[in-house]
């Protein structure tokens, strides 16, 4: 059957989101919200380090973006399920349940990071998870979901693929071969366009001839759908249907999700290319915000469990400094540890 083409973004009802909040129920949600404010205070910390000269190399934040980060992740079963993400990836790792202390001693380059310190911000993994890790080539997570997604179907299990990849990633030559390739082989891989307006200081406007990304999804005969990336509960709702085909033999999906980076692109960025005015409409549009306002309404949340929430996010990310902080550097001698196979 062929796939239509997606016409405008997929809200919801406000019926819709009723019935999510009591699926989720009340400590799932406040768990996400707490996720959300982590991933939130990790990425301002590591912006404070990094002005400090406390870490090395570049980094990609994602402030702003933390509701398609959980949304997706909450909407799989991390640990059992797989994630390949991209290089502004911090926000994925602990919307997946990621540990904070040892991503903090990653990004440091610890030896008790996940990755021993060899990684950093760019390429911060948990393997024991099924987090197969970031990528620093745009797009090259996307080849990478194809492998897992026949490893999958071959050992007959149910678990899915999350491959979480950019917009610029889409103008790229692995999304077409690697859309490709998942629909004709009918994969269990959700492909997550994070959607956040520019590839570097390329805007989305200058780059595609369409309006949404997930038009290319009828090209390769894929469902498609594009949310408001900044609703947790569009993102959810539209992931876990994504993922009940999957789980099903039904194949891939493709889903946009519609954000914004606060930030720039790196640490190197001027933000020549946009304007504050831009960057302040955006802003209020804050996804965590957003998802503490409907939980307050929805009578699943008080402003004094938001407080304490978010206070105990900023300890959690102090906590997690003095660990990374006091963990030893990588030794000299095992820098070529993990290069060959035994």
């Amino acid at each position: 059957m062929e796939q239509d083409k997606p016409t405008a973004i997929q809200r919801l009802t406000k019926k819709r989101e009723k019935e999510l909040l009591e699926m989720i129920g009340k400590q799932q949600i406040h768990l996400t919200l707490e996720r959300m404010y982590l991933i939130r205070a990790f990425e301002e910390k590591a912006e404070e380090l990094y002005g400090l000269g406390k870490t090395h190399g570049t980094m990609h934040l994602s402030i702003g973006q933390e509701g398609t980060a959980l949304g997706a992740c909450t909407a799989v079963k991390s640990g059992y399920d797989y994630l390949l993400n991209h290089h502004r990836g911090h926000g994925h790792c602990l919307a997946w349940g990621g540990g904070v202390k040892e991503m903090m001693a990653e990004f440091m380059g610890k030896e008790t990071g996940y990755c021993r310190g060899r990684g950093g911000s760019m390429h911060i993994a948990d393997v024991e998870r099924n987090n197969l890790g970031a990528n620093g080539i745009v797009g090259g997570g996307l080849p990478m979901s194809v492998g897992v997604g026949l490893s999958i179907q071959m050992r007959g299990t149910d678990q899915v693929c999350l491959a979480i990849f950019g917009d610029g990633a889409a103008n790229t030559g692995p999304f077409h071969e690697t859309l490709n390739m998942a629909s004709i082989w009918n994969l269990p891989v959700i492909f997550l366009c994070e959607n956040n307006q520019y590839a570097m200081s390329m805007s989305l406007g200058r780059a595609f001839n369409i309006d949404y990304i997930s038009q290319r999804g009828c090209a390769y005969n894929i469902p498609a759908v594009t949310v408001d990336g900044n609703d947790f509960l569009a993102v959810y709702d539209a992931v876990m249907n994504a993922t009940e085909r999957a789980r099903s033999g039904e194949g891939p999906t493709l889903v946009e999700c519609i954000t914004y980076r606060w930030r720039g692109h790196s640490r190197s960025d001027r933000q020549l290319y946009r304007t504050r005015d831009e960057i302040k409409e955006w802003r209020e549009k804050d996804p965590i915000t957003r998802l503490a306002g409907k939980l307050v309404k929805a009578k699943m949340l008080t402003e004094d469990e938001q407080v304490a929430i978010k206070e105990k996010t900023r300890q959690s990310i102090e906590d997690a400094l003095v660990y990374a902080e006091d963990s030893p550097a990588p030794d000299v001698s095992t820098v070529m540890e993990g290069v060959y196979a035994d």
